[in-house]
């Protein structure tokens, strides 16, 4: 699925991403908070409770140091560097330690108040939550109770909690951005047929839009069949009026040229030759202008495309009739095509290469290739070719560069006009053999 930065499929995917990208860092923070909290409660609930159960089992005996009646009842006191410590002090008087204490000491100073306190401290194994609290005792000295867990034992839960979460919260957001993704390729696959008709349109594949569309497009894809429709119809009928024009005027214009003929007969020559003159010009306008109604250039608004292969063998037979003694050639890759209609191609060629015959020594060819989703048609001949500062004045209606070549002097108007209807143009420039080189650009 191709997407760009400017099309909706962009922007419907990075709405989603961001929705997920929020919803599950959202909840991935917030799940993370209230567990740590719910666990930091506990491991303190605990620890109190801990702390006040050591202190309920010790008793001082006849010399007043401390003593227990029994071990704790968490088991977890008794293994050695368990990460689970207690101690009680009473200065001067001695102190007992957890049998897990196997090396280090606690900081009692943590209990000087009856009040509980806790802080975290270095412990024998590490950063430890200490509580403690003190115990005035007759006799001297008070008596220091503190209970000590090791910091990693919270934070390896929350730890191995919140890395199971980022996981499932992590598949979670690739099976949303997954559906989102297969939304999004269900709900445009429409468009995408609907890209497909219209490219198959421009190219004059197909006359109008087919198939079935949902409700909110088939509006659309009615809409723009009926235009379609509408606009080949009005250019369909433009083409046929103008036509019915031309040929109207040619009855009335071969009357006035047959009436000149009869005045110069009759010695009015200089009347006659101006009618003459005037009906050779009406003549070739009409001509100009029907060759320019039969370009497809602007039909439908739709650029076709003609197959070289198709169209330019039968031009190079006819030109080797019309020119004996001339060779023709052609050189294209295989299926190489032109976005114009298959009848102005071969209006335009046809043009080129009966003016290059005329002009040619011996040799005439055709070079065509696409380039960067440009085209480019070139025919070339090894003639006199035509000075630069001429090459304008030849694309003129009617002008004939030499009166000993028959013509109307239309040809190189109307191949530049077909060529700008599809956008292109045609130029010419000097040829590698030294003759000249007529070069169609199209877009």
């Amino acid at each position: 699925m191709r997407v760009s930065i400017t099309s909706l499929r962009a922007r419907f995917l990075l709405s989603i991403l961001l929705w997920v990208a929020l919803g599950i860092g959202a909840i991935w923070y917030s799940s993370v908070r209230l567990f740590t909290t719910h666990v930091e409660d506990q491991y303190h609930e605990e620890l109190e409770v801990h702390v006040r159960e050591l202190g309920g089992l010790t008793e001082l005996d006849a010399r007043g140091s401390p003593q227990l009646t029994r071990p704790l009842s968490d088991p977890r006191y008794a293994e050695s560097l368990s990460g689970f410590y207690w101690q009680i002090t009473r200065p001067g008087f001695g102190e007992l330690k957890s049998p897990s204490m196997t090396q280090g000491e606690l900081d009692y100073d943590i209990a000087h108040s009856p009040k509980i306190l806790h802080r975290v401290e270095n412990g024998p194994t590490g950063a430890t939550i200490v509580y403690g609290f003190l115990r005035d005792a007759p006799g001297g000295a008070p008596v220091h109770f503190v209970i000590a867990t090791d910091e990693r034992h919270l934070q390896r839960i929350i730890s191995a909690f919140t890395r199971e979460l980022t996981v499932w919260l992590a598949l979670l957001a690739l099976a949303l951005l997954a559906s989102g993704v297969a939304i999004i390729t269900f709900g445009f696959r429409p468009f995408n047929r609907l890209t497909a008709a219209i490219d198959a349109l421009r190219k004059g594949d197909e006359r109008r839009i087919a198939g079935r569309y949902p409700d909110e497009i088939q509006a659309i894809v009615t809409d723009l069949n009926a235009y379609v429709d509408r606009n080949a119809e009005i250019v369909e009928r433009g083409r046929v009026e103008a036509s019915s024009l031309a040929h109207s005027l040619r009855t009335p214009l071969a009357v006035v040229t047959d009436e000149a003929e009869l005045l110069l007969e009759a010695g009015q020559g200089d009347a006659a030759r101006v009618f003459l003159d005037q009906s050779s010009r009406m003549q070739r306008q009409i001509d100009y202008h029907l060759a320019r109604v039969r370009s497809g250039g602007s039909k439908a608004g739709v650029a076709p495309r003609a197959r070289l292969d198709d169209v330019v063998p039968p031009l190079l037979d006819a030109m080797r009739r019309c020119h004996p003694g001339k060779t023709f050639s052609a050189h294209y890759p295989a299926g190489l095509s032109m976005p114009m209609d298959a009848d102005d191609l071969s209006e335009t060629l046809s043009n080129l290469l009966d003016n290059a015959g005329k002009w040619a020594r011996s040799h005439v060819s055709i070079e065509a290739r696409e380039a960067g989703g440009a085209h480019c048609i070139e025919v070339h001949d090894d003639g006199p070719g035509i000075a630069p500062d001429q090459r304008q004045t030849v694309f003129e209606i009617g002008h004939s560069n030499d009166s000993a070549h028959t013509g109307s002097g239309l040809g190189l108007s109307i191949s530049r006009a077909i060529a700008r209807d599809y956008g292109g143009e045609l130029t010419l420039a000097d040829a590698a053999q030294g003759g000249l080189r007529a070069v169609i650009s199209l877009p």
